[in-house]
Protein backbone atom coordinates (compact mmCIF):
# COMPACT_ATOMS: atom_id res chain seq x y z
CA UNK A 1 0.00 0.00 0.00
CA UNK A 2 1.35 3.52 -0.69
CA UNK A 3 2.29 6.08 1.75
CA UNK A 4 -1.18 8.25 0.86
CA UNK A 5 -2.88 4.95 1.47
CA UNK A 6 -1.68 4.02 4.87
CA UNK A 7 -2.35 7.58 5.85
CA UNK A 8 -5.86 7.88 4.88
CA UNK A 9 -6.28 4.51 6.80
CA UNK A 10 -4.73 6.18 10.20
CA UNK A 11 -6.62 9.38 9.94
CA UNK A 12 -10.23 7.19 9.57
CA UNK A 13 -9.14 5.09 12.23
CA UNK A 14 -8.09 7.77 14.86
CA UNK A 15 -11.33 9.42 13.87
CA UNK A 16 -13.75 6.65 14.47
CA UNK A 17 -11.44 5.66 17.65
CA UNK A 18 -12.06 9.58 18.95
CA UNK A 19 -15.91 9.32 18.13
CA UNK A 20 -15.94 6.24 20.01
CA UNK A 21 -14.53 6.83 23.46
CA UNK A 22 -15.82 10.17 23.44
CA UNK A 23 -12.43 12.07 23.10
CA UNK A 24 -10.69 14.87 20.68
CA UNK A 25 -7.22 13.45 21.68
CA UNK A 26 -6.94 10.99 18.72
CA UNK A 27 -9.33 13.26 16.13
CA UNK A 28 -6.03 15.49 17.31
CA UNK A 29 -3.90 13.12 16.72
CA UNK A 30 -5.36 12.76 12.73
CA UNK A 31 -4.89 16.23 12.19
CA UNK A 32 -1.08 15.94 10.80
CA UNK A 33 -1.86 13.27 9.34
CA UNK A 34 -4.56 15.29 7.75
CA UNK A 35 -1.75 18.05 6.32
CA UNK A 36 0.48 16.04 5.41
CA UNK A 37 -2.44 14.04 3.08
CA UNK A 38 -3.61 17.29 1.85
CA UNK A 39 -0.18 19.00 1.23
CA UNK A 40 0.89 15.61 -1.05
CA UNK A 41 -2.48 15.39 -2.91
CA UNK A 42 -1.76 19.66 -3.72
CA UNK A 43 1.68 19.03 -4.14
CA UNK A 44 1.63 16.08 -6.30
CA UNK A 45 2.15 15.71 -9.98
CA UNK A 46 -1.07 17.64 -11.21
CA UNK A 47 -0.77 15.31 -14.93
CA UNK A 48 1.11 13.23 -17.40
CA UNK A 49 4.71 14.07 -17.25
CA UNK A 50 6.07 15.59 -20.37
CA UNK A 51 8.88 12.93 -20.71
CA UNK A 52 10.48 11.24 -23.92
CA UNK A 53 11.44 7.88 -24.27
CA UNK A 54 13.52 6.41 -26.87
CA UNK A 55 15.09 2.83 -26.84
CA UNK A 56 17.87 1.82 -29.55
CA UNK A 57 19.12 -2.04 -29.53
CA UNK A 58 22.52 -2.81 -30.71
CA UNK A 59 21.40 -4.95 -33.76
CA UNK A 60 17.91 -5.66 -34.78
CA UNK A 61 18.99 -9.26 -36.07
CA UNK A 62 21.32 -11.90 -34.42
CA UNK A 63 21.58 -15.28 -34.31
CA UNK A 64 20.09 -17.57 -31.19
CA UNK A 65 22.16 -17.44 -28.29
CA UNK A 66 24.29 -13.87 -29.07
CA UNK A 67 24.07 -11.35 -27.20
CA UNK A 68 22.20 -8.00 -27.87
CA UNK A 69 22.61 -4.52 -25.87
CA UNK A 70 19.36 -2.49 -25.00
CA UNK A 71 19.39 1.35 -24.03
CA UNK A 72 16.29 3.15 -22.87
CA UNK A 73 16.52 6.66 -22.19
CA UNK A 74 14.04 9.02 -20.74
CA UNK A 75 14.69 12.50 -21.26
CA UNK A 76 12.69 15.40 -19.11
CA UNK A 77 12.22 18.65 -21.38
CA UNK A 78 9.49 19.51 -18.44
CA UNK A 79 9.68 21.03 -14.71
CA UNK A 80 11.63 18.88 -12.30
CA UNK A 81 10.83 15.75 -11.08
CA UNK A 82 12.10 14.39 -7.61
CA UNK A 83 11.62 10.64 -7.64
CA UNK A 84 11.21 8.48 -11.32
CA UNK A 85 11.15 5.17 -11.16
CA UNK A 86 12.00 3.38 -14.46
CA UNK A 87 10.91 -0.65 -15.09
CA UNK A 88 11.50 -1.80 -18.72
CA UNK A 89 9.53 -4.52 -19.96
CA UNK A 90 11.40 -7.04 -21.22
CA UNK A 91 9.58 -9.87 -23.87
CA UNK A 92 8.78 -13.08 -22.37
CA UNK A 93 11.82 -15.74 -23.67
CA UNK A 94 14.50 -13.00 -23.24
CA UNK A 95 17.25 -13.42 -20.46
CA UNK A 96 18.74 -10.32 -19.14
CA UNK A 97 22.74 -11.54 -18.83
CA UNK A 98 23.99 -8.43 -17.64
CA UNK A 99 22.88 -5.04 -16.38
CA UNK A 100 19.68 -3.78 -15.06
CA UNK A 101 15.95 -3.42 -16.44
CA UNK A 102 14.81 -0.42 -13.48
CA UNK A 103 16.25 2.55 -12.31
CA UNK A 104 15.58 4.82 -9.76
CA UNK A 105 16.48 8.52 -9.15
CA UNK A 106 15.65 12.34 -9.65
CA UNK A 107 15.11 13.54 -12.84
CA UNK A 108 15.49 17.51 -12.78
CA UNK A 109 14.64 19.74 -16.15
CA UNK A 110 17.09 19.02 -19.45
CA UNK A 111 18.01 15.77 -17.62
CA UNK A 112 18.15 12.19 -18.29
CA UNK A 113 17.80 8.75 -17.05
CA UNK A 114 19.29 5.49 -18.89
CA UNK A 115 19.29 1.82 -18.89
CA UNK A 116 21.32 -0.65 -20.20
CA UNK A 117 21.17 -3.98 -20.05
CA UNK A 118 22.02 -6.96 -22.29
CA UNK A 119 20.36 -9.92 -23.09
CA UNK A 120 19.82 -13.09 -25.35
CA UNK A 121 17.17 -15.16 -26.31
CA UNK A 122 16.53 -18.71 -28.44
CA UNK A 123 15.25 -18.65 -31.87
CA UNK A 124 11.92 -15.94 -32.15
CA UNK A 125 10.75 -12.84 -33.01
CA UNK A 126 10.25 -10.21 -29.95
CA UNK A 127 8.44 -7.32 -29.71
CA UNK A 128 9.65 -4.53 -26.86
CA UNK A 129 6.48 -2.44 -26.10
CA UNK A 130 6.41 0.17 -23.69
CA UNK A 131 8.14 1.14 -20.24
CA UNK A 132 6.39 1.51 -17.08
CA UNK A 133 7.24 4.90 -15.40
CA UNK A 134 6.38 5.78 -11.59
CA UNK A 135 6.60 9.62 -11.52
CA UNK A 136 6.52 10.17 -7.41
CA UNK A 137 6.13 13.60 -5.37
CA UNK A 138 7.92 14.73 -2.65
CA UNK A 139 5.55 13.13 -0.03
CA UNK A 140 5.05 9.83 -1.70
CA UNK A 141 1.35 10.45 -1.67
CA UNK A 142 0.22 10.05 -5.04
CA UNK A 143 2.83 8.37 -7.39
CA UNK A 144 1.70 8.35 -11.04
CA UNK A 145 2.05 5.19 -13.16
CA UNK A 146 2.25 5.70 -16.78
CA UNK A 147 3.24 3.16 -19.77
CA UNK A 148 5.60 4.94 -22.33
CA UNK A 149 5.63 3.46 -25.68
CA UNK A 150 9.48 2.89 -26.98
CA UNK A 151 8.70 0.04 -29.53
CA UNK A 152 11.78 -1.62 -31.39
CA UNK A 153 11.72 -5.50 -33.03
CA UNK A 154 14.23 -7.81 -32.59
CA UNK A 155 14.91 -11.38 -34.31
CA UNK A 156 16.71 -13.83 -33.11
CA UNK A 157 17.27 -15.32 -36.46
CA UNK A 158 17.73 -19.43 -37.38
CA UNK A 159 21.59 -19.99 -38.61
CA UNK A 160 21.73 -20.75 -42.07
CA UNK A 161 24.07 -23.19 -42.88
CA UNK A 162 26.06 -23.31 -46.00
CA UNK A 163 25.54 -25.90 -48.25
CA UNK A 164 27.63 -26.07 -51.09
CA UNK A 165 25.32 -27.33 -53.73
CA UNK A 166 21.95 -29.04 -53.54
CA UNK A 167 20.84 -30.22 -56.30
CA UNK A 168 17.30 -30.23 -57.19
CA UNK A 169 15.75 -31.70 -60.90
CA UNK A 170 11.97 -29.68 -61.29
CA UNK A 171 10.36 -30.92 -64.47
CA UNK A 172 10.15 -27.33 -65.72
CA UNK A 173 12.66 -24.70 -65.30
CA UNK A 174 12.69 -20.86 -65.88
CA UNK A 175 14.13 -18.68 -68.57
CA UNK A 176 16.69 -17.21 -66.73
CA UNK A 177 20.48 -18.52 -66.41
CA UNK A 178 20.85 -20.83 -62.91
CA UNK A 179 22.75 -24.19 -62.43
CA UNK A 180 19.72 -26.58 -63.19
CA UNK A 181 20.60 -28.32 -66.63
CA UNK A 182 17.60 -27.36 -68.93
CA UNK A 183 17.92 -30.23 -71.20
CA UNK A 184 18.89 -28.38 -74.20
CA UNK A 185 21.88 -26.50 -75.91
CA UNK A 186 23.42 -23.31 -75.40
CA UNK A 187 25.49 -21.25 -73.06
CA UNK A 188 26.90 -23.93 -70.61
CA UNK A 189 29.32 -25.80 -69.04
CA UNK A 190 28.40 -28.92 -69.66
CA UNK A 191 28.72 -31.02 -72.91
CA UNK A 192 25.48 -31.79 -74.83
CA UNK A 193 26.34 -33.11 -78.58
CA UNK A 194 27.42 -31.67 -81.57
CA UNK A 195 25.77 -30.59 -84.28
CA UNK A 196 26.50 -29.01 -87.85
CA UNK A 197 27.85 -25.38 -87.90
CA UNK A 198 25.23 -22.59 -88.76
CA UNK A 199 25.58 -18.79 -89.99
CA UNK A 200 26.48 -17.21 -86.69
CA UNK A 201 27.92 -19.63 -84.61
CA UNK A 202 31.03 -18.47 -82.32
CA UNK A 203 34.26 -20.38 -84.13
CA UNK A 204 35.73 -20.93 -80.55
CA UNK A 205 32.87 -23.78 -80.55
CA UNK A 206 34.19 -25.55 -83.98
CA UNK A 207 34.42 -29.31 -82.93
CA UNK A 208 38.38 -30.03 -84.21
CA UNK A 209 37.28 -33.99 -83.73
CA UNK A 210 34.68 -33.93 -86.08
CA UNK A 211 35.42 -32.07 -88.38
CA UNK A 212 38.70 -33.96 -88.43
CA UNK A 213 36.50 -37.05 -89.63
CA UNK A 214 34.33 -35.51 -91.92
CA UNK A 215 36.38 -32.43 -93.94
CA UNK A 216 33.76 -31.70 -95.79
CA UNK A 217 31.34 -30.52 -93.19
CA UNK A 218 31.96 -27.93 -90.09
CA UNK A 219 31.47 -28.97 -86.91
CA UNK A 220 30.53 -27.51 -83.36
CA UNK A 221 30.40 -28.46 -79.98
CA UNK A 222 27.36 -27.52 -78.33
CA UNK A 223 26.90 -27.26 -74.24
CA UNK A 224 23.74 -27.95 -72.32
CA UNK A 225 22.12 -25.12 -71.00
CA UNK A 226 21.92 -24.08 -67.08
CA UNK A 227 18.61 -22.01 -65.90
CA UNK A 228 17.34 -21.54 -62.63
CA UNK A 229 13.68 -22.71 -61.25
CA UNK A 230 11.04 -22.17 -58.96
CA UNK A 231 11.25 -23.53 -55.37
CA UNK A 232 8.53 -23.71 -52.98
CA UNK A 233 9.77 -24.67 -49.75
CA UNK A 234 7.25 -25.84 -46.88
CA UNK A 235 8.24 -26.02 -43.25
CA UNK A 236 5.62 -28.85 -41.38
CA UNK A 237 5.02 -26.40 -37.69
CA UNK A 238 1.91 -29.03 -36.76
CA UNK A 239 2.09 -29.74 -33.35
CA UNK A 240 1.65 -33.54 -33.47
CA UNK A 241 4.07 -34.02 -35.99
CA UNK A 242 6.94 -32.38 -33.57
CA UNK A 243 8.98 -34.66 -31.55
CA UNK A 244 9.82 -33.50 -27.95
CA UNK A 245 13.05 -34.50 -25.77
CA UNK A 246 13.05 -32.84 -22.45
CA UNK A 247 13.71 -29.47 -23.83
CA UNK A 248 14.66 -30.47 -27.21
CA UNK A 249 12.89 -29.88 -29.69
CA UNK A 250 12.73 -31.83 -33.47
CA UNK A 251 11.00 -28.62 -35.08
CA UNK A 252 13.63 -26.32 -34.17
CA UNK A 253 15.90 -28.81 -36.61
CA UNK A 254 13.29 -28.65 -38.94
CA UNK A 255 13.70 -24.54 -38.52
CA UNK A 256 17.03 -24.97 -38.94
CA UNK A 257 16.99 -27.07 -42.48
CA UNK A 258 14.75 -24.98 -43.70
CA UNK A 259 17.17 -21.68 -43.51
CA UNK A 260 20.03 -24.01 -45.12
CA UNK A 261 18.00 -24.88 -47.86
CA UNK A 262 16.26 -21.41 -48.83
CA UNK A 263 19.81 -20.15 -48.44
CA UNK A 264 21.45 -23.32 -50.61
CA UNK A 265 18.54 -22.29 -53.22
CA UNK A 266 19.02 -18.53 -53.10
CA UNK A 267 22.71 -18.82 -53.96
CA UNK A 268 21.69 -21.27 -57.12
CA UNK A 269 19.99 -18.47 -58.24
CA UNK A 270 16.28 -20.17 -57.96
CA UNK A 271 13.23 -18.36 -57.41
CA UNK A 272 11.98 -19.40 -53.43
CA UNK A 273 8.64 -18.93 -51.68
CA UNK A 274 8.13 -20.33 -48.28
CA UNK A 275 5.06 -21.52 -46.76
CA UNK A 276 4.73 -22.63 -42.55
CA UNK A 277 1.90 -25.21 -42.32
CA UNK A 278 0.83 -25.63 -38.88
CA UNK A 279 -2.06 -23.72 -36.69
CA UNK A 280 -1.83 -21.22 -39.61
CA UNK A 281 -0.56 -20.48 -43.03
CA UNK A 282 2.55 -18.13 -42.68
CA UNK A 283 3.48 -17.22 -46.54
CA UNK A 284 6.18 -15.71 -47.73
CA UNK A 285 5.54 -14.54 -51.52
CA UNK A 286 8.55 -16.13 -54.15
CA UNK A 287 11.18 -13.61 -54.50
CA UNK A 288 15.47 -14.09 -55.03
CA UNK A 289 18.51 -12.47 -53.70
CA UNK A 290 19.89 -11.34 -50.71
CA UNK A 291 16.26 -9.35 -49.59
CA UNK A 292 14.08 -12.53 -50.14
CA UNK A 293 16.88 -14.84 -47.68
CA UNK A 294 16.33 -11.80 -45.15
CA UNK A 295 12.87 -11.86 -45.80
CA UNK A 296 12.76 -16.18 -45.05
CA UNK A 297 15.03 -15.82 -42.40
CA UNK A 298 12.45 -13.47 -40.86
CA UNK A 299 9.55 -15.59 -41.47
CA UNK A 300 11.07 -18.33 -39.70
CA UNK A 301 12.29 -16.79 -36.60
CA UNK A 302 8.95 -16.40 -36.14
CA UNK A 303 7.91 -19.76 -37.15
CA UNK A 304 6.08 -21.43 -33.99
CA UNK A 305 3.57 -24.82 -33.86
CA UNK A 306 0.35 -24.87 -33.73
CA UNK A 307 -2.91 -27.72 -33.69
CA UNK A 308 -5.70 -26.91 -36.35
CA UNK A 309 -8.50 -29.08 -37.52
CA UNK A 310 -8.31 -28.01 -40.47
CA UNK A 311 -4.38 -28.11 -41.02
CA UNK A 312 -3.93 -31.48 -39.22
CA UNK A 313 -3.02 -32.78 -42.81
CA UNK A 314 -1.32 -31.82 -45.79
CA UNK A 315 -4.99 -32.15 -47.47
CA UNK A 316 -5.48 -28.71 -47.79
CA UNK A 317 -1.89 -27.57 -48.73
CA UNK A 318 -2.74 -24.19 -50.84
CA UNK A 319 -0.96 -25.99 -54.21
CA UNK A 320 -1.75 -22.52 -56.20
CA UNK A 321 0.72 -20.63 -54.53
CA UNK A 322 2.89 -22.66 -56.40
CA UNK A 323 3.64 -23.06 -60.06
CA UNK A 324 3.09 -26.22 -62.08
CA UNK A 325 5.70 -28.31 -62.17
CA UNK A 326 8.12 -26.39 -60.09
CA UNK A 327 10.08 -28.06 -57.22
CA UNK A 328 8.08 -28.51 -53.82
CA UNK A 329 10.63 -29.23 -50.52
CA UNK A 330 9.19 -30.38 -47.71
CA UNK A 331 10.68 -30.59 -44.32
CA UNK A 332 8.44 -32.58 -42.27
CA UNK A 333 8.88 -35.69 -39.72
CA UNK A 334 6.06 -37.00 -41.67
CA UNK A 335 3.13 -38.76 -40.31
CA UNK A 336 0.85 -41.34 -41.15
CA UNK A 337 -1.57 -40.72 -43.85
CA UNK A 338 0.59 -37.93 -44.81
CA UNK A 339 2.07 -39.79 -47.97
CA UNK A 340 -1.48 -39.36 -50.02
CA UNK A 341 -1.33 -35.82 -50.13
CA UNK A 342 2.45 -35.73 -51.35
CA UNK A 343 1.61 -38.73 -53.88
CA UNK A 344 -1.14 -36.69 -55.51
CA UNK A 345 1.32 -33.67 -55.61
CA UNK A 346 3.55 -35.68 -57.65
CA UNK A 347 1.15 -37.12 -59.71
CA UNK A 348 -0.33 -33.62 -60.32
CA UNK A 349 3.16 -32.54 -62.31
CA UNK A 350 5.27 -31.26 -59.13
CA UNK A 351 8.58 -32.34 -58.12
CA UNK A 352 8.92 -33.16 -54.54
CA UNK A 353 12.11 -33.32 -52.43
CA UNK A 354 11.32 -34.29 -48.70
CA UNK A 355 13.29 -34.01 -46.15
CA UNK A 356 12.84 -35.89 -43.26
CA UNK A 357 13.86 -35.34 -39.23
CA UNK A 358 14.08 -38.95 -37.91
CA UNK A 359 11.43 -38.74 -35.37
CA UNK A 360 12.00 -42.36 -33.92
CA UNK A 361 15.68 -41.80 -33.71
CA UNK A 362 15.32 -38.73 -31.72
CA UNK A 363 12.62 -39.97 -29.29
CA UNK A 364 14.72 -43.38 -28.54
CA UNK A 365 17.22 -41.39 -27.14
CA UNK A 366 15.08 -39.68 -24.58
CA UNK A 367 14.25 -43.31 -22.91
CA UNK A 368 16.02 -46.03 -20.94
CA UNK A 369 17.70 -48.49 -23.20
CA UNK A 370 16.01 -52.05 -22.19
CA UNK A 371 14.02 -54.10 -23.90
CA UNK A 372 10.42 -52.76 -23.81
CA UNK A 373 12.65 -49.33 -25.70
CA UNK A 374 14.47 -51.56 -28.35
CA UNK A 375 10.82 -53.14 -29.45
CA UNK A 376 8.84 -50.13 -29.57
CA UNK A 377 11.75 -48.62 -31.23
CA UNK A 378 11.83 -51.35 -33.83
CA UNK A 379 7.98 -51.32 -34.37
CA UNK A 380 8.34 -47.73 -35.18
CA UNK A 381 11.01 -47.84 -37.19
CA UNK A 382 9.09 -50.95 -39.20
CA UNK A 383 6.16 -48.45 -39.57
CA UNK A 384 8.43 -45.33 -40.72
CA UNK A 385 10.23 -47.81 -43.14
CA UNK A 386 6.99 -48.27 -45.22
CA UNK A 387 5.79 -44.86 -45.26
CA UNK A 388 9.01 -43.64 -46.58
CA UNK A 389 8.50 -46.83 -49.05
CA UNK A 390 5.22 -45.64 -50.13
CA UNK A 391 6.63 -42.23 -50.86
CA UNK A 392 9.80 -43.84 -52.92
CA UNK A 393 7.31 -46.03 -55.01
CA UNK A 394 5.53 -42.63 -56.14
CA UNK A 395 9.03 -40.93 -57.56
CA UNK A 396 9.27 -39.24 -54.61
CA UNK A 397 13.12 -38.21 -53.32
CA UNK A 398 13.26 -38.71 -49.20
CA UNK A 399 16.12 -37.44 -47.19
CA UNK A 400 15.96 -39.91 -43.96
CA UNK A 401 18.01 -37.63 -41.72
CA UNK A 402 19.06 -38.65 -38.00
CA UNK A 403 19.66 -35.05 -36.86
CA UNK A 404 22.83 -36.09 -34.55
CA UNK A 405 24.56 -36.09 -38.07
CA UNK A 406 24.87 -32.20 -38.83
CA UNK A 407 22.60 -31.53 -41.38
CA UNK A 408 25.76 -30.02 -43.81
CA UNK A 409 27.22 -33.59 -44.10
CA UNK A 410 23.81 -35.26 -44.12
CA UNK A 411 22.68 -33.29 -47.39
CA UNK A 412 26.62 -33.22 -48.77
CA UNK A 413 26.50 -36.88 -48.64
CA UNK A 414 23.29 -36.88 -50.37
CA UNK A 415 21.48 -34.31 -52.71
CA UNK A 416 25.05 -32.51 -53.17
CA UNK A 417 26.54 -35.82 -54.66
CA UNK A 418 25.04 -35.96 -58.38
CA UNK A 419 21.49 -34.10 -60.16
CA UNK A 420 18.35 -36.04 -58.28
CA UNK A 421 17.44 -37.68 -62.36
CA UNK A 422 20.87 -39.48 -62.42
CA UNK A 423 20.21 -40.93 -58.87
CA UNK A 424 18.05 -44.38 -58.09
CA UNK A 425 14.77 -42.82 -56.91
CA UNK A 426 14.67 -43.90 -53.25
CA UNK A 427 15.06 -43.58 -49.40
CA UNK A 428 18.54 -41.32 -48.41
CA UNK A 429 20.22 -41.52 -44.97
Amino acid sequence: MSAGGVASVAIVGLVFLGLALLRGGPIALAIPLLVYLGAGLLLGPPGRASLRVTRTLGADRVRPGEPVSVTLTVENPGADLEEVTIRDRVPPGLKVVEGETSALGPLPSGGKLVLEYTLKGPRGSYRFGGAEITVGDPFRIRPRTEVWEAPRQLFVLPEARALRRVEIRPRQTRLHAGLIPARRGGPGAEFYGVREYQPGDPLRSLNAWAVARDPETLYITEFEQERSADVGLIVDARRRADARVGSASLFEHSVEAAAALADAFLQGGHRVGLLVYGGHLDWTFPGTGRVQREKILRTLARARLGESLVFEGFDYLPTRLFPARSQIVLVSPLLPGDETRLIALRARGYAVLIVSPDPVSFEARGFPDDETTRLAVRIARVERTLLLRRLQRAGIVVVDWDVEVPFVRAVQATLARSPLWMRPLGVRR
